[in-house]
């Protein structure tokens, strides 16, 4: 069914959001047919590609029974569709609760598509709830976005803590495929500090992309884009190229040998 990849963090406005879109949009670029899933109540992921709402959405096909096929709809980057989010997944853990299997609930619609996408990316919410474990359940692997700042990094140890905890305690079988710096500021000692200790920490599971801050990735998403079609010779745009790279390599993917719009 593809390679499933959970972006997560227990954090909100570490640029789990945007991480999702632009590596989606990478992956698209390289020629992957790719779906992106957009599980967060806020559907931060569906406005920054252009969608407004209307129509069939990730809570019709998770409560409601709704193939996902049918909640499936073009963006405007070639090779990538959306599943949009919707507000009613903030009640997620409510309607599930008493669901049988429901751990299994979004692997088994992501495996309903039957091999119609390479990658599948999901965009999870800010938290660790019912609905991120399905996520996980879902997954081969999970990408994990951080900031460098004390506050993060303290999170982050307690995030990978949880997650081994359920490989453990229920088998999930995802696989951390990397750690992401984002939001870097190079010019702050503290920056330079916090980012240090998560290497050292975490080792090769960190990605040598980092993402520095760059107004451009604020500013797609007001224009319904990827960085790559918004401001392609950014180094937002540059520093996602390299990620994309990272994470195919990491996958054992090799590009489909379609022209990239994103190779440097």
């Amino acid at each position: 069914m593809g390679t499933v990849i959970s972006v997560i963090n227990n954090k909100g406005g570490t640029g789990k959001t945007t991480t999702a879109v632009n590596l989606a949009a990478g992956l698209a670029g390289e020629g992957f047919r790719v779906l992106i899933l957009d599980l967060d109540a806020q559907a931060s992921a569906s406005l920054s590609l252009g969608s407004l709402g209307e129509g069939a959405s990730m809570a019709d096909a998770l409560f409601d029974h709704l193939p996902l096929s049918e909640a499936i709809r073009p963006t405007s980057i070639p090779g990538l569709d959306l599943v949009p989010g919707v507000m009613d997944l903030a009640n997620s853990d409510v309607i599930l609760a008493d669901v049988p299997g429901r751990e299994n609930r979004l692997r088994d619609l992501i495996a309903s598509l039957d091999g119609r996408y390479d990658m599948v990316i999901c965009d999870c919410p800010p938290s660790v709830s019912l609905l991120v474990v399905t996520a996980l359940v879902a997954s081969d692997h999970c990408l994990v976005c951080v900031s460098p700042d004390y506050l993060a990094f303290e999170g982050l140890v307690a995030l990978t803590r949880v997650i081994e905890r359920m490989r453990r305690g229920m088998g999930i079988d995802v696989h951390m495929l990397g750690i992401l710096m984002t939001m870097v500021n190079p010019n702050l000692n503290l920056t330079k500090t916090i980012a240090g200790k998560i290497r050292s920490r975490y080792g090769a599971i960190v990605f040598q992309s980092e993402l520095r801050r760059d107004v451009k990735l604020s500013e797609a998403p007001f224009h319904g884009k990827s960085i790559f079609d918004y401001a392609p010779s950014s180094a937002g745009a540059k520093a996602y190229a390299q990620l994309v790279q990272e994470v195919l390599s990491r996958c054992d993917l090799a590009p489909t040998g379609t022209v990239s719009h994103v190779s440097s």
